[in-house]
């Protein structure tokens, strides 16, 4: 299964309104209304305007509470992927088919391992002839005045505990690696979210210091799925 594909096909419609977090009211273009999941935990602040149009994807699973899914919005500056279950699968799937050069060469990719203190890693790269790599991906939406994308978009321990999680994994002799997946089109650079949590953007640059990689890829966004684009510069 491609998992940077959409399937079904998505669903389009106007967006109502986000609220309790994980929900979000949508005027289908057939004229319907709809609750859809909105798999997105932070604010999404720049992401949920009313009004503005959005895609969903419909579930074929006749047990679900909600049978639609809150996949993209299309802000002023083109689409933004704000499911945040996606981004995993879009970086793992570009690294397996050779296309991020720093991440290459490596034997075999798992998925949500267990390693630190209660916390699952993204992505484990592992090689017989080299030390294990451990890659954690993020989800970058908040647009700022410029064309600059920032993370995150709300205050997030966990994001925070990731980075020192990571910089262990280099004290201790591996490699660590976080990819955000800058998933607004027409974002230019990417950037700590210092004035929405600067207790992450210390733990950011201090994870960096210790020798974590820090690495961002725009996302190219299209109805049919979602593939990793081009390298964006970080600003720290």
């Amino acid at each position: 299964c491609d998992l940077m594909n959409f399937e079904p096909s998505l669903v389009y419609g106007t967006l109502i309104r986000r609220y309790k977090r994980f929900l979000a009211d949508v005027q289908l273009d057939d004229g319907r209304e709809v609750t859809a999941h909105c798999p997105n935990p932070g604010s999404m602040r720049t992401c949920a305007e009313p009004g503005w149009r959005v895609w969903l994807s419909p579930s074929t699973n006749p047990r679900r509470k909600l049978q639609w899914t809150l996949e993209v919005v299309e802000a002023e500056s083109g689409p933004v992927l704000v499911n945040t279950a996606r981004p995993n699968g879009i970086v793992s799937e570009a690294i397996e088919r050779g296309e991020v050069a720093e991440l290459s060469g490596y034997a075999r990719l798992q998925a949500e391992v267990r390693y630190g203190e209660n916390s699952r890693i993204d992505l484990l790269l592992t090689s017989p002839d080299r030390p294990p790599c451990y890659v954690e991906v993020k989800n970058a939406t908040m647009g700022t005045e410029s064309d600059v994308v920032a993370f995150p978009d709300s205050v997030s321990a966990r994001a925070t505990k990731h980075m020192a999680e990571l910089a262990a994994q280099v004290a201790a002799g591996h490699r660590a690696v976080v990819v955000f997946l800058v998933a607004r089109t027409g974002a230019t650079a990417l950037r700590p979210a210092d004035e929405i949590d600067p207790t992450y953007g210390s733990a950011l640059r201090e994870a960096q210091d210790a020798g974590v990689e820090v690495l961002a890829f725009a996302a190219d966004i299209k109805p049919e799925g979602v593939r990793l684009g081009g390298s964006l510069p970080v600003m720290m």
